[in-house]
């Protein structure tokens, strides 16, 4: 194990809410403080560490699978740009919603529950019931606590922080960052869905030792690891013809230097390398060591799943998409919608990045209401775009000119509904996944 394992290791096994440094580690493990922060800052990529400003980085839990709903305590030190007076060993707890203290505490007493985050001013009392209620509390307006609410909240485990920002202000940021992180919801990365219990084989195996592990699991297809458990390349059942003796390497016959992706890559994006490369398998690595694999089929099931969820932050696409309303034509589909004033760029007209946007997202959508949910976008082709006035009715028409078995393509027209007047026109062509 290297010295940069090593370090990862003993992070791991450190309590949560403990203090690390560069020094700290450096000191402990006898490395160089080069080295501790390198290990320091994959730690954080991997979530078990975090970074508070005032505080400094302290190891946390990390929540495979957490409601992306909710975020930390620390989170929110980082949102608000906070100090934090109190509970510094708790950041790492989750909250589940915030609460405004704008009323008496008669009144707040109901609202207040464990593991929720009361925004106040300076109100003593208020602090003090949420803290004896399992809240933890956000101060604004830039006012500290008395020493009795730290020592309060450290007792109750609880954090305490302090921003500059006023109520409104605070309340805003949290709740976008909120947003954002339901706009997540839809990216589902590869560490979501890959198969860790790996079926492989090795360097040093034989054709026969193959011929084993496909009759035990019935899979065609297995990534090749070195002795360092690296990925060498991959082998399928294709690979072999009858006539090859069972005592023949797989190490001969297996494709060297295949396509690998890491946990964090998104699935849209696998989507897209698999189609394009026409690859059934991918081994998933990790510090070059293989961790993971996904196929067609596990990808394919991930994009159904995003197109079923439920969208609740607003995306740019939503943003822009919400001034329409669409039909389905014989042909495709007709988008009505009128451009608005976030769509206008500084000379006052149309944005052209705006209406190619529109243009290739109305022509994705033709495709997938025609069947094909499970497309990547092979190209893109605008013929031209002209200047369109602020509060014009556009009509949007997207022709689906062809849907072969792989490929399909859309002709996207757009027009004045006025004046009938051609400002745009364009042409998608997009693969499609199947398994």
């Amino acid at each position: 194990m290297s010295k940069h394992e090593d370090i990862i290791k003993y992070i791991r096994s450190l309590k949560v809410g403990t203090k690390i440094s560069v020094r700290f580690i450096a000191s402990e493990l006898n490395v160089s403080d080069g080295t501790a922060y390198r290990a320091i800052k994959d730690a954080e990529t991997l979530g078990i560490v975090t970074t508070v400003p005032r505080v400094g980085t302290v190891r946390i839990e990390k929540v495979e699978k957490r409601n992306i709903e909710s975020l930390n305590y620390a989170e929110v030190v980082n949102i608000v740009e906070g100090t934090v007076l109190g509970g510094k060993d708790y950041l790492y707890k989750t909250l589940n919603k915030f609460v405004i203290g704008a009323m008496t505490t008669d009144m707040m007493k109901k609202y207040i529950t464990p593991g929720n985050l009361l925004i106040v001013g300076n109100r003593e009392d208020a602090q003090k019931l949420a803290l004896e209620n399992g809240c933890a509390v956000l101060i604004t307006g830039g006012f500290g606590c008395s020493d009795e609410i730290k020592n309060l909240s450290n007792e109750k485990e609880l954090p305490i922080i302090s921003c500059s920002y006023d109520t409104f202000t605070t309340a805003s940021m949290i709740n976008k960052a909120i947003s954002e992180n339901l706009i997540k919801k839809d990216i589902i990365l590869i560490e979501d869905i890959m198969k860790t219990d790996v079926e492989y084989v090795k360097t040093n195996n034989t054709i026969g030792d193959l011929k084993e592990k496909i009759k035990r699991t019935k899979h065609g297809r297995f990534p090749v690891i070195d002795k360092f458990e690296r990925v060498a390349g991959i082998i399928t059942i294709k690979d072999i013809s009858p006539d090859v003796k069972d005592e023949e390497m797989v190490i001969n016959f297996m494709t060297s230097n295949p396509i690998t992706l890491t946990p964090k890559t998104s699935v849209a994006y696998a989507a897209h390398i698999m189609v394009w490369e026409g690859i059934e398998l991918v081994p998933i690595v990790e510090d070059k060591k293989l961790v993971g694999v996904i196929s067609r089929e596990d990808v394919i099931v991930a994009l159904q799943y995003i197109n079923k969820q439920p969208q609740v932050g607003e995306t740019i696409e939503d943003m822009v998409l919400k001034n329409f309303t669409y039909v389905n034509t014989d042909k495709g589909l007709k988008f009505t919608g009128k451009i608005v004033p976030e769509m206008l760029s500084s000379i006052g007209t149309a944005s052209y990045n705006v209406l190619t946007f529109i243009m290739s997202t109305i022509g994705t959508i033709a495709l997938a209401q025609r069947n094909h949910l499970n497309i990547t976008v092979d190209s893109f082709t605008v013929f031209y775009v002209k200047p369109v006035q602020m509060d014009s009715t556009v009509v949007v028409n997207a022709h689906i000119i062809d849907t072969g078995r792989n490929l399909s393509k859309v002709e996207i027209e757009m027009i004045i509904d006025k004046s009938k007047e051609l400002v745009g026109k364009a042409l998608l062509s997009a693969k499609v996944l199947r398994k």
